[in-house]
């Protein structure tokens, strides 16, 4: 865990690719729980540590976590998520090319519970969510194009599932038609960076995540920049 931002009412911090954001039925330690041990430590805090979770990310992704460390900033937060007022940016490595160097898609995704899967439509039907994303492409290498994507909505899986609906599957992800899996079980991709003003300072915070350590992700990064 690496602490990108921290004042006296949240925290940002990059996760790791496999690390749980929130406990779940794995009973693996999850990174709330790691946030609240490393806050307790610092400030040699007795008793229980306050931290809540305003959003998640999928287990195989990388990059930024935003935590409240009080129940002001987590209302606030949690209003502010619902609202689209928190700007978030990821970026994406792929091994087809988009059929346009940049666009929007709109989707109606359909959670499978028992599968732990979404599929996407171009239609709305039953028990579907709409999704809609804006991509551009920001770097390539003879294999693989890195994405940008910044979110619209938030919906379960939906870059991973918007991306393979438009043929581009992110590298690594079997369940969304990668042809292999990354080695760590990872998929490549990465919440890059997050905008938004502060819910109690009302100061503008801006957050980026180191890139993950592969040589790929640097390659195609440099070339890009």
């Amino acid at each position: 865990m690496k602490v990108i931002y921290e004042d006296n009412h949240i925290i940002i911090v990059s996760k790791e690719s496999g690390e749980i954001v929130q406990g779940d039925k794995t009973g693996d330690q999850p990174l709330s729980e790691t946030v609240k041990q490393y806050l307790k430590t610092k400030y040699n805090k007795p008793g229980n540590v306050f931290i809540g979770v305003v959003h998640r990310l999928d287990r195989p992704v990388s990059g930024l976590v935003t935590f409240a460390k009080t129940s002001k900033a987590l209302s606030r937060l949690n209003e502010m998520f619902r609202n689209g007022d928190v700007h978030k940016t990821y970026w994406a490595l792929t091994r087809n090319c988009p059929p346009a160097e940049s666009g929007r898609l709109v989707h109606w995704l359909r959670r499978n519970e028992q599968q732990n899967k979404s599929y996407a439509s171009d239609r709305e039907v039953p028990g579907s969510k709409k999704a809609v994303l804006d991509y551009k492409v920001i770097g390539r290498t003879d294999n693989y194009t890195l994405i940008e994507v910044k979110l619209l909505t938030g919906r379960h899986h939906q870059i991973r599932c918007q991306l393979a609906a438009m043929g581009c599957p992110i590298k690594g992800d079997l369940k969304y038609g990668a042809r292999r899996s990354n080695p760590d079980g990872s998929i490549s991709l990465l919440s890059r960076k997050v905008e938004f003003v502060h819910p109690v300072s009302k100061i503008l915070i801006q957050a980026e995540a180191p890139l993950p350590d592969e040589r790929i992700w640097h390659e195609i990064a440099a070339a890009a920049l």
